[in-house]
């Protein structure tokens, strides 16, 4: 059985923070909710930004890269994560994927140079496979780890929450998360000089940071609102709920699917605890991308098929990069169902859209034989 979504935010959470607004110094539902994620997800700081970009990019900046760096990170992430490494002024890196996923730690030791500066793994769909080998190897190099966790709220990797287990951590709060306010987002740490810059950065810098005095650096208006951090403290507890919802979706469809000639189940790796973000397949059918996005025009949604997830050096948006080609990546991207599930998805809804998975796979393959 699926369980219940969360209930609507009630109006009257807000109410005292409206109250507040005339003070421009109120900052306190930010303050609290940092408290409390940080003794939710096990982190000894929590920093609220405005978005999930925002934090990547403030952690950058928190760990001191900019121009003339290089940041590795996989080829096989959305263009958010490439934006942040560029607005710090470093250079991204593309990283070919490992035949179980994660990165190809081969290819990435490869690419490190005297300028790499830090690894971003990307745990796209809350996989974050391999981490562990990942942070050892970032060690050998003296390469910070900034994980984009944007996808992994909830996941564990041998037993340590995904966001945690490198030198910070990035979280989105934004709508369609397990964990949403709406929109902002926050990043952990377990460095305390690291999460004293990302509070410093996030509002001009009008705070100090140690050897770095208030108003001494450049910084942005990161801040998170006081209303999104009132919605974010409203909706932590249910996320135990929320988590153990999406998990079962995820399990749902993968079970109405069942085994579907055409489509092969991609389950986590050794010592993963995925969050279950999105329910996972490898195409094996001719033309994997076109059928994704058959699959999408019937009514499943999907990040291949309705948004046309790519390989990041093949994004139009990455040209002036000049991006290495990472052709397994790539391919593997090509082969991705990720079917997008929301929180409100139904049991019914979940067998409509395995319904049509099957419809359209029987389909594919009497019209390719």
């Amino acid at each position: 059985m699926i369980p219940p979504p969360p209930p609507p935010v009630d109006a009257a959470v807000l109410q005292p923070v409206l109250e507040r607004m005339p003070d421009p110094a109120a900052q306190a539902e930010t303050a609290a909710l940092e408290g409390e994620l940080a003794a939710a997800f096990g982190a000894a700081h929590a920093v609220a930004v405005s978005s999930g970009t925002a934090a990547l990019h403030t952690a950058l900046v928190a760990c001191g890269i900019g121009a003339g760096d290089e940041v590795l990170l996989p080829a096989a992430t959305v263009m958010m994560t490439v934006a942040a490494i560029v607005e710090a002024g470093a250079h991204p890196v593309f990283v070919e994927t490992a035949p179980g996923g994660g990165l190809d730690l081969a290819d990435l030791s490869a690419k490190v140079s005297a300028r790499s500066r830090a690894i971003v793994p990307v745990h796209l769909y809350g996989r974050c496979d391999g981490l562990g080998e990942l942070v050892a190897l970032a060690r050998r190099h003296r390469l910070m780890v900034i994980e984009d966790a944007c996808q992994a709220q909830g996941s564990v990797h041998h037993g340590q929450a995904a966001g945690t287990v490198g030198d910070v951590g990035c979280f989105s709060l934004k709508d369609g998360k397990l964990y949403a306010a709406g929109e902002g987002g926050y990043l952990l740490t377990g460095d305390p000089i690291i999460a004293a810059r990302a509070a410093a950065y996030r509002t001009h810098w009008a705070v100090g940071a140690p050897g770095m005095p208030a108003r001494s650096r450049l910084g942005r208006n990161y801040r998170l609102p006081e209303l999104s951090a009132a919605v974010a403290r409203h909706q932590l507890p249910g996320f135990p709920a929320a988590l153990a919802r999406r998990r079962a979706q995820s399990a749902a469809l993968i079970e109405c699917v069942g085994d579907l000639p055409g489509l092969d189940v991609i389950g986590p790796g050794p010592g993963e605890e995925p969050n279950g973000y999105s329910p996972l397949w490898s195409i094996t059918l001719p033309e994997p991308r076109a059928f994704a996005r058959r699959l999408a025009d019937a009514g499943v949604p999907n990040s291949v098929g309705t948004f046309g997830l790519c390989a990041a050096p093949l994004h139009p948006a990455c040209r002036l990069l000049d991006p290495a080609p990472c052709p397994v990546a790539a391919d593997r991207l090509d082969r991705l169902l990720a079917v997008v599930v929301g929180a409100k998805d139904t049991e019914a809804d979940l067998r409509a859209y395995a319904r049509i998975i099957q419809k359209e796979a029987l389909a594919w393959t009497e019209q390719s034989t």
